[in-house]
């Protein structure tokens, strides 16, 4: 038996065109001579739908895709993904489906189990568990069919499960030869070593092959890596497709043997192919072609310019630098060549006369009796209303360039530095940012963010003199404390248990507690690491914690 793995990008609510890219890939698996073309989770509607879920007119058209769809199967079977109605009267009515097509009709429907409702997952708001699960038998092969989650929750894996029912064992004890897993698993940091090691013990503990094909893209924050494999039923991977881009690969089932494609090894490759998917499908499938960002000298607008570049072509980037009375001309000269060496538009606009004038409207900011955070912020929101002025304009998406150290602990302006479409570092430690800017350098085997802009003490210049360390402890020291608390949501005693100074900790705590109001208003962000601030890290605002 012979089956074709096809891991496409899809866009969610687009059913008809993601129906027409699964019409083109049977053809092109019938003409490989694959039996069977399996595609990834929710294949038609897109992956995760939300509230699309409430419309039933959004549902029809899944329902009506899938069963066009039936009738292309002919020399050609497909597993597709897509939405599907419960038709008792029970329950949320609806169904996270995959479709067995042969000999043009609907052969089988299969439903989901086991409905994620944690982190960045809220399938339970609108799905209902499946009642059963069966294989189906076709061709004399019987053809266990799970989504996604129905594999993560093996006893034999995991010390804490998360659901009291097994349906890979219930599909096990029902009787299969091959074992298909379609999901939409997203990409972060880690995830895959553990991916590997789950899938593999699931196919040694039942003794057959086991098909995963996982979705590719970016989807609003989530990026898809793809990397859907085939494993052994020894535990071995015997066949690998690409990761982060659309891939397909026919294998031969009965000797286990595939294609192993090259991907990407290091947490930095990883990180960079996540956030070029990410910046690239973001605008594609918002509509935009073009990106405009805030160029200050510093690192992250920096590291941000060079990603859209790679993502977008520097010929759709425009780079602004806007300096103030407060810049340093080494800032100035580093954008310059930034721009220079990514090969991108660039332009300056002194935001001097913009503050002089606000200045002069509320004299009391100017008042020489220290450093006046009000006037710093107005700094920012007049950078902020440039970029904004120029996206209105020409159409270019803005892209923000925090990272996640500032957003975690406030370090940014609401309305100023904030504003843009996409936050492209969002998910992205302060430390992080470092290491994904040599990697470029190394990368390119040439000096595309300049190595003063890497090494210069990290500063807003908002005011003289200023450095990131006046409000912050050291990134080396804030950083593992914003993880500890927000990706392994540790209490502060238990931080400070880890060998960190508790008064550094405590401050911390208290920082990232207070700006839940900022992140809630911040643009968009790509998730890369384990939790990102976002709808997958739902927090109270009014709360003392």
């Amino acid at each position: 038996m012979k089956v074709y793995l096809s891991q496409i990008n899809t866009t969610v609510g687009a059913v008809e065109d993601n129906a027409a890219k699964v019409r083109s890939e049977m053809m092109r698996a019938r003409q490989a001579g694959a039996d069977l073309v399996i595609f990834p989770e929710m294949t038609l509607s897109g992956y995760p739908p939300k509230d699309l879920l409430e419309f039933p007119s959004f549902v029809d058209r899944n329902e009506a895709a899938i069963a066009d769809l039936a009738r292309s199967a002919d020399g050609i079977a497909a597993v597709v993904g897509f939405v599907s109605r419960r038709t008792c009267g029970e329950g949320k009515g609806l169904h996270n489906s995959a479709a067995f097509l042969a000999d043009r009709r609907i052969i089988s429907v299969h439903h989901k189990t086991l409905l994620p409702t944690y982190d960045v997952f809220d399938e339970g708001r609108h799905f209902d568990p499946a009642p059963s699960v069966q294989p189906v038998t076709w061709r004399g092969v019987r053809w266990a069919i799970s989504i996604c989650e129905d594999c993560w929750n093996d006893r034999l894996y995991w010390r804490r499960r998360l659901y009291p029912v097994d349906p890979i064992e219930q599909l096990a004890c029902a009787g299969m030869d091959v074992l298909i897993n379609i999901s939409a698993s997203p990409f972060w940091m880690g995830k895959r070593r553990i991916k590997q090691e789950m899938y593999a013990e699931v196919a040694r503990r039942y003794g057959v092959p086991l098909v995963q094909v996982n979705l590719v893209g970016g989807n609003d924050s989530l990026v898809f890596d793809g990397w859907s494999n085939v494993f052994a039923p020894d535990g071995r991977i015997v066949a690998q497709l690409a990761d982060f881009r659309e891939d397909a690969a026919l294998v031969y089932l009965a000797s286990c043997h595939g294609p192993i494609r090259p991907t990407a090894q290091s947490d930095e490759e990883q990180v960079y192919e996540a956030l070029l998917l990410g910046i690239r499908d973001y605008l594609g499938k918002c509509g935009f072609r073009r990106a405009v960002i805030g160029l200050s000298g510093g690192i992250d607008s920096a590291l941000t310019a060079a990603l859209a570049a790679a993502a977008l072509g520097s010929e759709n980037v425009l780079g602004v630098s806007m300096p103030s009375r407060f810049s340093s001309q080494s800032s100035l000269d580093d954008a310059r060549q930034l721009a220079d060496n990514l090969g991108i538009a660039y332009r300056v606009v002194s935001i001097e006369p913009m503050y002089a004038a606000a200045l002069a409207s509320l004299p009391e900011l100017a008042a020489n009796d220290g450093p006046d955070l009000a006037a710093e912020n107005l700094q920012a929101r007049i950078r902020g209303m440039i970029l904004m002025a120029i996206s209105n304009k020409y159409g270019h998406l803005v892209l923000s360039t925090g990272n996640k150290s500032e957003l975690a602990t406030g370090y940014c302006t609401l309305y100023g530095d904030m504003v843009g479409g996409l936050a492209v570092l969002a998910d992205v430690p302060k430390t992080l940012v470092y290491r994904l800017s040599n990697y470029i350098n190394q990368r390119a085997g040439r000096e595309l963010i300049p190595r003063s802009s890497i090494e210069k003490p990290p500063s807003a210049e908002l005011r003289p003199n200023q450095k990131d360390t006046d409000s912050l402890p050291p990134y080396e020291v804030l950083d593992p404390i914003v993880a500890a608390y927000v990706e392994e949501r540790l209490a502060p005693e238990a931080i400070v248990a880890q060998g960190m100074d508790r008064a550094t900790v405590e401050a911390v705590v208290r920082r990232i507690n207070q700006n839940e109001y900022k992140r809630l208003q911040a643009a968009p962000g790509i998730k890369v690491t384990s939790k990102a601030f976002g709808y997958g890290r739902r927090m109270p605002i009014a709360a003392q914690y």
